[in-house]
């Protein structure tokens, strides 16, 4: 595996750690950040990975169908896509929320979680 894959993994096993880490301490929106910046990350590795040009870009919905064009599944449905992606901009930023009908609470903060482990288990499963 490329080095520059392993780096980008690495921090997006780290955004992981710490998106548990703060919902944990009821941290909501820098939890929720954390489980997408890991996602954006695990799908950016697979651009790498795959030798596909690094984009700046942080939608999923964008990335996963960069990889799909070459061939690459990544299991999220549109609604889960959209729900990652609308969590970006409001989670870092108060002001102009995109939050389409809920503010940031446990439940969806677990979604958005149990999301990113869910994308670090085929990111794992897509490398070997």
């Amino acid at each position: 595996m490329k080095d520059e894959v392993r780096v980008w993994l690495t921090y997006a096993e780290e955004n992981l750690h710490s998106a548990e880490i703060l919902l944990e301490s009821g941290l909501l929106n820098p939890s929720l950040q954390n489980s997408q910046q890991s996602i954006e990350k695990n799908l950016k590795a697979l651009l790498l990975a795959f030798d596909l040009p690094l984009k700046r870009i942080h939608g999923i919905e964008d990335l996963c169908r960069i990889l799909e064009k070459k061939g690459v599944q990544i299991d999220l449905t549109v609604e889960e896509r959209e729900l990652l992606d609308s969590v970006y901009l409001p989670s870092k930023y108060p002001t102009f929320s995109v939050l389409p009908d809920f503010i940031p609470d446990t439940e969806i903060c677990m979604a958005c979680l149990n999301l990113a482990r869910k994308v670090q288990r085929q990111t794992t499963q897509i490398l070997k």
